[in-house]
């Protein structure tokens, strides 16, 4: 899977994608910081990739008729990035698996 990491999570997230195969990158180090997020959306679509997100305007794009891109949209509040990490450790295969068959995944 693809995932393009949104400015609000950290790059260790985009990392952590990676370690496990996936093709991760984070807005930063394309130097998308100040990026609008319809461009960084429809660049994800282009791309085919995820959005991993815990912006509420990304699943307002994803919510969109006609819509087919992807989002991981990430609600766990504020948290240090260790336990964001262990929490997706902990349901990763669900989550895989969730974005087979569905555009959007939400992780609370």
């Amino acid at each position: 899977m693809k995932f393009l990491v949104d400015n609000q999570l950290p790059a260790a997230l985009a990392r952590w994608l990676s370690a496990r195969g996936h093709d991760a990158v984070h807005v930063l180090d394309r130097g998308q910081g100040q990026t609008d997020d319809r461009q960084i959306w429809a660049e994800a679509l282009a791309e085919s990739r995820v959005v991993v997100s815990k912006d509420e305007d990304f699943f307002i794009l994803a919510t969109r008729p006609d819509e087919q891109g992807k989002l991981l949209w990430l609600r766990l509040g504020n948290c240090r990035t260790q336990h964001l990490l262990t929490k997706l450790e902990q349901i990763w295969p669900s989550i895989e698996t969730a974005l087979t068959d569905q555009r959007i995944v939400e992780v609370r």
